[in-house]
């Protein structure tokens, strides 16, 4: 065989090969499917950068259609953050015409995907001075800002572009002066509270009807269970392993080794929806397919598996690669000890320097001075104090409140200044929640020390403040 001959074989050779892994992780997905990015995904979407269709629903779509997929996910964080930059300001005549500054009532304005190497944090893929197109002016109507970078905007204690609150001036007026912790330190409500929707007579034994599936388990997963808040509000083995099954014969053949995710949802309706949310349960979202969606009609969508260890690009424990996270990851099969998931579950699989300094903080001290009986219910500090606090929620018909934990532990990380509200300032002084959190060394000890960091804005407010007593 001739040397072009040669030549031409391997070409042929080298095509098909491309064209199957081209072919393949257009239409079956799987690993294959990453060498097609065009680049990087953020922090935010990486664990479901397979699942090309949560974003591209339709093939070769334009903008808008991503625009969409974005309001898909969002919209209802950024309603309950109380965006500060909302559409409707910028339907406003009065502002129409920032617009042809900054197209701010565009997601993709200022997020766009597989854009690595411009990406700043919280997906921002704008120069960080993006601020100054619509207040150039800041500086000559705020002496305190005079002189300061147009990209220090987003500094901890300043500002945040879609949720602002612990930050508005009169705020900070409100709790300028308090003291760096508080004299009666009230922790995020830390009660149990289970919606149990079946709820009935309290337990003592499997029911007749579920004995004969319930068995499975043995002596020791029918003891777990019978401590439990499902026994004690009447929920049978049934209840989670063959819902709506009455007779033995039923349960039996409808009996589901693991329940998933959504058998726990018709209890749990809030828990599961805000871990859908969250990195921990973001891949079994109904609408993260693997394949885009309805793609020529010619294949089936499949899901994402759960989330595993070794998809994390935060430090993880290794002795965990491959174990699937789903609710009983944390709270265990059968005795849902809640206690357990607030901090060791947490400890399991994250190895930050954070999540290592936890254990000899003062939180955790408080935690260990809780569980022993020698404080007060509510007054330790786990990992889901700060991280999936406990807090009245709305129902979907946005009225009737509940208290419930928030599972989306990145509801309120991102950035960290959304925990002042709704976590640091239950125990501690604004001034202090602000300093401490922009203090990243202190972060990384689990606050254990005082903050270094100093920030002026509460300073700035009551200058401000004796001004105006003056004038």
């Amino acid at each position: 065989m001739s040397s072009t001959a040669k030549l031409w074989l391997l070409w042929v050779m080298v095509t098909l090969v491309a064209a199957a892994v081209l072919l393949t992780g257009m239409f079956y997905g799987g690993p294959s499917r990453a060498t097609l990015l065009i680049g990087e995904t953020t922090s935010g979407h990486h664990q479901i950068e397979l699942a090309c269709g949560a974003c591209h629903t339709t093939p070769f779509a334009g903008p808008e259609a991503i625009e969409k997929t974005c309001q898909g996910c969002h919209a209802d964080e950024l309603k309950a953050a109380k965006d500060s930059h909302p559409l409707k300001k910028f339907r406003d005549p009065r502002n129409v015409d920032r617009l042809d500054k900054l197209a701010a009532n565009k997601c993709i304005t200022c997020h766009t995907e597989h854009r690595a190497d411009i990406t700043n944090p919280m997906g921002v893929t704008l120069p960080t001075d993006y601020c100054a197109l619509c207040h150039q002016d800041v500086g000559k109507n705020r002496p305190s800002h005079e002189g300061l970078a147009f990209n220090t905007c987003a500094t901890a204690g300043c500002h945040n572009y879609h949720d602002n609150r612990a930050l508005y001036e009169d705020f900070l007026e409100k709790h300028a002066g308090e003291p760096d912790v508080k004299a009666k330190p009230v922790v995020a409500l830390n009660t149990e509270k289970i919606e149990i929707e079946a709820a009935g007579e309290p337990l003592t034994t499997a029911a007749a009807a579920d004995a004969p599936a319930a068995h499975r388990g043995g002596a020791d997963v029918m003891s777990e269970w019978l401590a439990t808040s499902h026994a004690a509000a009447g929920v049978n083995c049934s209840g989670c392993h063959a819902q709506d099954q009455k007779s033995a014969e039923a349960i039996a053949e409808n009996w589901i080794a693991k329940p998933n995710h959504k058998t726990c949802a018709t209890c749990h309706t809030m828990e599961t929806a805000t871990w859908l949310q969250g990195k921990h349960g973001m891949r079994l979202a109904d609408n993260m397919l693997s394949e885009t969606a309805g793609l020529y009609g010619m294949f089936q969508n499949r899901p994402l598996t759960p989330m595993r260890t070794e998809f994390a690009r935060a430090p993880m424990q290794s002795k965990l690669p491959h174990s699937e996270l789903t609710c009983t990851s944390c709270h265990g099969a059968h005795d849902f000890n809640t206690v357990k998931a607030q901090t060791d579950s947490c400890k399991s699989c994250h190895d930050d320097e954070h999540t290592r300094a936890y254990e000899g903080s003062p939180h955790h001290k408080l935690w260990l001075a809780e569980s022993s009986g020698a404080a007060a219910k509510g007054s330790g500090v786990s990992c889901a104090t700060c991280h999936m606090p406990r807090a009245w929620m709305e129902d979907e018909s946005g009225y009737e409140e509940f208290l419930a934990a928030n599972h989306n532990q990145n509801a309120n990380l991102r950035p960290n200044e959304k925990m002042i509200r709704s976590v640091c300032m239950n125990c501690h002084g604004l001034g202090f929640s602000i300093d401490a959190l922009a203090d990243k060394e202190l972060i990384k000890r689990n606050f254990d020390g005082r903050p270094s960091a100093r920030i002026e804005s509460i300073d700035w407010v009551m200058k401000r403040v004796k001004e105006r007593g003056s004038k």
